[in-house]
């Protein structure tokens, strides 16, 4: 996949940034995330959606519609998602 243009990369950044997605589990590679809502933290340089799925983890999937289904604003399964399960949380016990 080439890198988009700066133009593309911006739509790409309005359009998914900050939305809750599922990753599309028609992809083999995708399967880990079935049934699972994550929100798009950025589109990075490459066009790939940096996605917290609440594990601790971020993950780097194409930012698309073959690969990203966008979950609508009155799913239910919206409230599975939990903002403070990120790997971004303070951690008192290991600071000093």
């Amino acid at each position: 996949m080439r890198n988009p243009d700066p133009t593309t990369l911006e739509d790409l950044r309005d359009k998914w940034t900050d939305q809750f997605v599922r990753a599309n589990p028609d992809k083999p590679e995708h399967k880990r995330f079935e049934g699972r809502v994550g929100r798009v933290v950025t589109v990075n340089w490459s066009g790939k959606a940096i996605i917290d799925f609440a594990d601790g983890a971020w993950y780097d999937l194409p930012a698309s519609e073959e690969y990203l289904t966008l979950v609508p604003a009155d799913d239910p399964a919206k409230t599975k998602y939990d903002p403070k399960r990120t790997s971004a949380q303070a951690r008192p016990d290991r600071q000093g």
